[in-house]
C-alpha cells in the first residue's frame, strides 16, 4: 500500500493491470477460436480420410474376420498414428480396420459426425457409407490429441507475448516515468523556494513548458500566492497604519497626565487635563476599533449574500447617532419611501458602511448641521445617499479620500482619517460603486453608494 502512494506506482499499476486484463482476454479469445478453427480442420481430414477409404473399398478389399482384417503397422509409422483409427465394415462383416481399432463399430451412427468412448478414452468419428450397398466406414481420432495440438499450437502463439510483457512492462514505468518529469520538477522548484518568495510559477521554473494536466495547478497556487502576498501586505500595513495613528493619541494622553500631575493646587487645571486625557482615550479607542475593522475587512474576499432590509439598518444607525447629534443641535433625517429596501450582502457591514458616513458628515459639518440619509432607485439598483449641510470638498480633496490618514487641512473634529477606507473597502465586497459630490439640496457633501442589481 506503500508504494501504491506514488503516483507514478499507481499509475503504473493501474496500466500493467489493463495490459495483464486485456492479454489474458485476448489469449481466452485465441484459445477459443482456435479450438473451434482446430476441430473444423480435423473433422474435416476424418471426412476427407473417410472419403479415400470407400475409394479403396471401391477398387476391392477382401472379407477377413477377427485378426485376419487388421492392418499392420507401417515400418515407419508417425508419432500420431495410434491417437488415429479406421474401420470398413460390409454389413457385419469387418473387412479392415487399423490396429489401434476396436473389432466392434466404432461408432452407432451410419452417417456424419459423434463423439464417442473407446476404451475408456474419448474418439471424435466421422461415419460414410461405401458406394457398394452395405458397406460401412468409420474414421475416428482420440480428442485429447486434438487437445495436445491445440495446447502446442496457442503455446506457440503465446509464448512471443509472455516475453513481451515485461519487456512492455519495463517500457510503460519508462513512459510513465518520463510523462511524470514535470511534475517532479516542479515539485523541486517549490521546495527550493524561500518562504518570502511569493512570485508565481512559470513555466520555466518547471525546466519546461508545462503539460495540460498539471496547467491548472499551477494555476490553482498562482492564486494562492497572490492571497497569501495580499494577506501578509494587509498585516504589514495594519501594523504599521496602527503604530503611526496611535502614536499621537497615546503621547497626547501621556502628556496630559502629566499635566494633571502637576496641577496638584489647581483643580480646574487638573479637570480639565483628565478631560482631554479621557477624551484621548475615547480617540484611541475609536481609532483601534476602526483599525480591526479595517484588518477584518481585508481578510475578507466576499461579504455574505444574504437578502437584508437596507432602511432598517439606516434606521438603526441613525437611531444611535441620534443623541450625540442633538447634543450639537444638530438633525437626522431619512428618507426611504416604500417600507422594505432589500439588498444582497452583510447586515452587520452595511451597518458599518452607513456609520461611518453620517458620523463623518455629522463631526465635519459642525454645530447646528442637518443630515439627509435617502434610499432611492436608479433603474434596477438600489442608491444610498448621505448628505449634509457642512462646508463640502473641493474637487481635489474629494480625490483623496478614501486614502489612509488623509484629513482635510484645517479640520477641527477629531478623526483618523480611516472611515473613507472602511467605507470604500465594505462597498468592495459588496460589488457597490462609491461617489461623492455637492449636495443641492443642502450645499455640502453628498455621498452616494449604488448597490449591485
Amino acid at each position: 500500500m506503500k508504494l501504491l502512494r506514488s503516483l507514478q506506482a499507481r499509475v503504473l499499476a493501474l496500466v500493467l493491470a489493463g495490459v495483464t486484463a486485456v492479454w489474458l482476454a485476448a489469449a481466452a479469445v485465441t484459445w477459443h477460436e482456435a479450438r473451434e478453427e482446430l476441430d473444423d480442420l480435423l473433422d474435416g481430414h476424418l471426412a476427407q480420410a473417410a472419403a479415400l477409404l470407400v475409394l479403396r473399398q471401391a477398387d476391392g478389399i477382401d472379407a477377413a474376420d477377427g485378426d485376419d482384417a487388421r492392418i499392420a503397422a507401417a515400418p515407419t509409422k508417425h508419432h500420431d498414428e495410434p491417437k488415429v483409427a479406421f474401420q470398413v465394415w460390409r454389413g457385419r462383416t469387418l473387412l479392415a480396420r487399423s490396429a489401434n481399432a476396436p473389432a466392434t463399430p466404432m461408432a452407432a451412427i451410419r452417417r456424419g459426425f459423434a463423439t464417442t468412448r473407446i476404451d475408456g478414452e474419448r474418439w471424435r468419428v466421422f461415419a460414410a457409407e461405401g458406394r457398394e450397398r452395405g458397406v460401412q466406414v468409420y474414421v475416428g481420432e482420440e480428442l485429447d490429441s486434438r487437445k495436445s495440438i491445440l495446447e502446442h499450437l496457442v503455446a506457440a502463439l503465446l509464448k512471443p507475448l509472455l516475453v513481451a510483457l515485461p519487456l512492455m512492462a519495463l517500457l510503460l514505468w519508462w513512459a510513465v516515468r518520463r510523462g511524470l518529469l514535470p511534475l517532479r520538477r516542479l515539485g523541486r522548484a517549490i521546495a527550493e523556494r524561500e518562504p518570502s518568495a511569493l512570485q508565481p510559477i512559470s513555466a520555466e521554473s518547471a525546466g519546461e513548458p508545462l503539460p495540460g494536466e498539471i496547467a491548472p495547478l499551477v494555476a490553482a497556487l498562482n492564486q494562492l500566492f497572490e492571497r497569501i502576498a495580499a494577506l501578509l501586505e494587509s498585516e504589514r500595513r495594519f501594523t504599521a497604519d496602527a503604530a503611526h495613528e496611535l502614536r499621537t493619541p497615546i503621547a497626547a494622553i501621556r502628556a496630559q497626565a502629566q499635566v494633571a500631575q502637576g496641577a496638584l493646587g489647581d483643580d480646574a487645571a487638573r479637570a480639565q487635563a483628565l478631560a482631554a486625557t479621557l477624551a484621548g482615550c475615547d480617540r484611541a479607542t475609536r481609532l483601534v476599533e476602526q483599525l480591526l475593522t479595517l484588518a477584518r475587512l481585508e481578510s475578507a474576499a466576499t461579504a455574505s449574500r444574504e437578502v437584508v432590509d437596507l432602511a432598517a439598518i439606516a434606521r438603526e444607525v441613525l437611531a444611535e447617532l441620534a443623541p450625540a447629534a442633538l447634543a450639537q443641535r444638530q438633525t437626522i433625517e431619512l428618507e426611504a419611501e416604500g417600507g422594505a429596501w432589500p439588498v444582497r450582502g452583510s447586515a452587520t457591514l452595511l451597518a458599518v458602511l452607513l456609520r461611518n458616513l453620517a458620523d463623518n458628515a455629522l463631526r465635519y459639518s459642525g454645530e447646528g448641521a442637518r443630515l439627509r440619509v435617502t434610499l432611492s432607485r436608479e433603474g434596477a439598483r438600489t442608491v444610498l445617499s448621505v448628505e449634509d449641510s457642512g462646508p463640502g470638498l473641493s474637487d481635489e480633496q474629494r480625490a483623496r479620500l478614501g486614502e489612509r490618514f488623509f484629513r482635510v487641512l484645517g479640520t477641527q473634529a477629531p478623526g483618523s482619517g480611516l472611515g473613507w477606507s472602511i467605507v470604500r473597502r465594505i462597498a468592495g465586497v459588496h460589488g457597490a460603486e462609491v461617489s461623492t459630490g455637492r449636495s443641492a439640496a443642502l450645499g455640502g457633501l453628498v455621498v452616494r453608494v449604488r448597490f449591485a442589481d
